[in-house]
């Protein structure tokens, strides 16, 4: 019996990679990419087996209206876009991409961190204006030397452990806490370990977040956590924005508490009708922010050789848990 997927994204001007990985007895639907999967006929739906969620959001009622169900593969490694109650209940499989992206995200938060903490934007801001800033450096608490200093990761995940060894590597003292990870991870990457959050935020002047946004996670890093960072600090967000209360952040950042942040990631994206006070603060280049925020749009995963790997990873998930039933990079229940 001939097995049906469905990429209804418009990501792509063909399915060769598709059929390519997946076989020629594989049915594949590209209907014309929309804005929501309320766009794609009822009568397509009735025939998918196996859907790729990109940027689309899959809800219970989306869920519902494709009785044939069985496997979704999330094209990227976060999986909040999915409701994974409604998928479990009907047996559907979820999965994600937990091997993609991986070093350019890791770079992505290193070079946020470099750039605020060697003053770049500071001094670029400065160089730009007019009349110029004199030409001298800058005093500010942004600029450290990293060897005197310690690199906190929240969540030491694969991208985590990535951005974890790139610090290490620019000699940061580097701790991480992660309650999920086994004793001795520490030693086997010669870092630290903090076994209690608030240890951490207590001890790094540079903070990099990449938790994978659950409920437990959500607002996670909040007015109290961040109240326990050393003065000067820096945070650094690549993960999700929810993780982070982004009005906690920017009153850190008024008081002069936080030095500097780094956002690739916002709690609503894009950013709707209302823009968050920090945002609105950012565009309008006021100036108590000069050179102390840079924020990018949720890009740290992009490179042509990522969106190469997401298209093949996608489809080569999509033939081992649909096809051949195994169950690589399926979502466990545990995973909250």
């Amino acid at each position: 019996m001939t097995i049906t997927v469905m990429q209804a994204e418009g990501l792509y001007p063909d399915d060769v990679v598709e059929r390519e990985v997946l076989g020629p007895d594989v049915r594949i639907l590209q209907p014309p990419g929309g804005a929501s999967l309320a766009e794609v006929p009822d009568a397509l739906c009735a025939e998918v087996e196996g859907l790729f969620v990109f940027r689309h959001w899959l809800g219970a009622a989306d869920i519902a209206r494709f009785p044939r169900l069985r496997c979704v593969v999330r094209m990227g490694v976060g999986y909040d876009r999915l409701d994974r109650a409604a998928l479990a209940a009907r047996g559907i499989a979820a999965c994600n991409l937990p091997d993609y992206g991986t070093t350019e995200v890791a770079d992505h938060a290193i070079a946020l961190a470099l750039a605020l903490r060697r003053g770049l934007l500071l001094h670029h801001e400065a160089q730009r204006a007019d009349p110029p800033a004199a030409w001298e450096p800058i005093g500010s608490p942004l600029i450290q030397r990293p060897s005197t200093r310690v690199f906190g990761v929240l969540g030491l995940g694969r991208i985590g452990t990535a951005a974890a060894l790139r610090a290490k590597a620019f000699g940061w003292r580097v701790v991480f806490h992660d309650p999920f990870r086994p004793n001795g991870t520490e030693l086997a990457l010669g870092i630290g370990r903090a076994r209690r959050i608030e240890d951490l935020f207590a001890e790094a002047d540079t903070l990099s977040i990449h938790t994978p946004l659950t409920r437990t996670t959500r607002g996670l890093v909040d007015r109290r956590l961040l109240g326990l960072l050393p003065p000067g600090a820096v945070v650094v967000n690549t993960a999700r924005g929810p993780v982070l209360e982004l009005d906690a952040l920017e009153a850190g950042l008024r008081e002069g508490r936080i030095a500097g942040a780094g956002l690739d990631v916002l709690p609503e994206e894009p950013p709707g009708a209302s823009v968050p006070p920090l945002l609105a603060a950012y565009r309008a280049r006021e100036p108590w922010l000069a050179g102390r925020l840079i924020v990018t749009p949720h890009s740290a995963f992009h490179s042509p050789e990522a969106l190469a790997d997401i298209r093949r990873k996608s489809a080569e998930t999509m033939r081992d848990v649909l096809i051949e039933g195994k169950a690589t990079n399926v979502i466990s229940p545990g995973d909250e």
